[in-house]
């Protein structure tokens, strides 16, 4: 099958991908949203597919704003469950490969911490998977 995505679709994708990372790093210990993002970030680099290929684009469409974690929750997490709609309705291969890779970077970076992830971070994880799994 092949799939066709908009300018506004794929910035969707990275807005959305991206942003699951900055809201775990907003939702990490102090001292430790860098480690989180980076390897967040590191996940999402390491895609494969179309999804890979949307997310390696360099681009500057990436508009993630908020003075707090809930405004930035009020754009990523619709974002997630829009881009998961989108793909569902072209490819329910590439939908699977965008929801895993989200669910790997948020992984990655909830690892960052020693043993368990915070229960801050571990709620802010059950929110991203609630969101993909919404559409």
């Amino acid at each position: 099958m092949s799939i066709t995505l908009t300018d506004q679709d794929k910035s969707t994708l990275r807005t959305a991908a991206y942003g699951a990372v900055s809201l775990m790093s907003a939702a990490g210990a102090a001292g430790s949203a860098h480690k989180v993002a980076t390897h967040g970030s590191i996940a999402l680099a390491s895609a494969t597919g179309l999804v890979g290929h949307v997310l390696a684009a360099k681009s500057k469409d990436i508009n993630l704003y908020g003075k707090s974690v809930a405004e930035l929750a009020d754009q990523v997490l619709p974002a997630l469950t829009a881009a998961m709609s989108l793909l569902k309705q072209q490819d329910p291969a590439e939908a699977d490969n965008f929801r895993s890779t989200v669910i790997v970077a948020i992984e990655a970076a909830a690892r960052t911490h020693q043993g368990e992830p915070s229960p801050t971070m571990a709620e802010m994880a059950r929110k991203i998977t609630a969101a993909l799994d919404a559409a």
